[in-house]
């Protein structure tokens, strides 16, 4: 594995390669288009293809697109094989892919925790521990928290805790990981205007009352874009960012500061 991780070291960003699970809409697709206009080349995967090669149209050389389900052990084998087959070996791995969903304390049975735990935590930690035999020397992995992990919010308790004990995970993760030369961090985001707000099951009404009392919080009065965070991601995956270990960093408008 160390002679694998040494080959792609000082290698110009150009060549450099980022794989983005979730990469369909919202943030995982602004980081995806993002690294890919830096340079980057990318691997990305989703449930939807139409998204998925949209994204391909814009560089059809430095696009692999993967459809699939990250919850799938067999597809995120695909994702991988499909990733190494194109490149040898990635630089950055960003498992994006994930889901809120509004579950009061009387419905968080074990079946509903398993749910999000499943495709929040598991999924997550997967996607990386697959490819980690394939990480270059000097690569990093960008897990996506939220500003959540911070403050508490009715309904959320399970979505809460699962991006919780991913924020420890990538804090454990980034000592054990440090002597292979990767570096590990999570971007945890706070409210972004993306499909998944409308997404989390509440009526239309009672999200615009959330949305709402959330603007009130917020230092410019309104959401953040999906690119606020692709920006934040682009850097810690960047060599600027190579004294950064295992720190969450918060992206959110002053939310927890307010």
């Amino acid at each position: 594995m160390r002679a694998q991780l040494g080959e792609r070291e000082g290698q110009s960003m150009e060549s450099k390669v980022a794989v983005i699970t979730g990469a369909s809409s919202g943030i995982g697709r602004a980081i995806a288009e993002r690294f890919l206009d830096d340079g980057y080349r990318i691997v990305v995967m989703a449930r939807t293809e139409e998204a998925l090669q949209e994204i391909k149209a814009r560089a059809p050389d430095k696009v692999v697109v993967v459809l699939g389900n990250v919850t799938d052990a067999s597809d995120l084998n695909r994702l991988v094989d499909a990733a190494v087959s194109a490149y040898k070996s990635v630089d950055v791995v960003i498992p994006n892919a994930g889901a809120a969903k509004v579950v009061s304390f009387v419905e968080s049975d074990p079946e509903a925790i398993a749910d999000q735990f499943n495709l929040n935590f598991v999924a997550a930690t997967e996607t990386v521990r697959k490819f980690l035999p394939h990480i270059a020397k000097g690569g990093s992995v960008i897990f996506i928290t939220t500003f959540l992990t911070t403050v508490g919010f009715p309904g959320l308790a399970i979505y809460n805790s699962s991006k919780a004990a991913l924020k420890s995970f990538a804090q454990t993760l980034a000592v054990e990981l440090a002597p292979a030369g990767i570096r590990v961090n999570s971007l945890a985001p706070g409210p972004i205007a993306t499909p998944l707000w409308g997404k989390a099951g509440l009526p239309a009404d009672a999200l615009e009352a959330v949305a709402g009392q959330i603007n009130a919080r917020l230092m410019q009065g309104a959401f953040g874009e999906p690119a606020d965070i692709a920006e934040t991601a682009l850097f810690l995956a960047s060599p600027a960012a190579k004294f950064i270990y295992g720190q969450e960093i918060v992206v959110d408008g002053g939310y927890t500061i307010g």
